[in-house]
């Protein structure tokens, strides 16, 4: 990926705005070697994966249980990611259906230990559907986890 070096370098670590600081991380992982593509930057279908992962982090817990992806909002990958990079996965609840969730989440990489700062790389919208033993749609069990926040009047 070419970034436009016109472009302002992102926020410092030390900002405290550089991370969404309402949220906690669903998922850190730090990409290696095997996740890289011959120039060195990591693959976007490992990155997808670990926004499919942190994404049912949140959906299998509301579902209590099984949970299939059906669906996922566009990838528009603003930075690349290298070996080294911290990346850090932010996942919130936008619906939950009947038998679905959808959940946003967003991808910041911390970078260049020596002198730190954050880029947001990507973000994407996903939806699960809770399923039962045999692959079917189930609905998801109410009254829904406290500890998860919800959008207003989700019940």
């Amino acid at each position: 990926m070419i970034e436009d070096p016109s472009a302002k370098r992102p926020k410092p670590v030390t900002e405290l705005s550089a991370l969404p600081l309402d949220q906690t991380p669903v998922l850190r992982v730090l990409p290696m070697p095997a996740d890289a593509n011959g120039n060195g930057d990591i693959f976007g279908g490992w990155i997808m994966s670990q926004v499919d992962l942190a994404g049912a982090v949140l959906s299998a817990r509301l579902a209590r249980g099984r949970i299939a992806t059906i669906a996922v909002k566009e990838f528009v990958f603003r930075h690349a990611v290298s070996v080294g990079d911290l990346l850090s996965l932010y996942a919130s609840v936008v619906r939950v259906g009947t038998s679905s969730v959808t959940v946003d989440v967003e991808v910041y990489a911390e970078r260049n230990p020596s002198d730190p700062f954050v880029v947001k790389v990507t973000e994407a919208q996903l939806t699960y559907v809770a399923i039962d033993r045999d692959g079917q749609r189930r609905p998801i069990p109410r009254p829904l986890p406290a500890d998860i926040p919800l959008p207003p009047g989700t019940v």
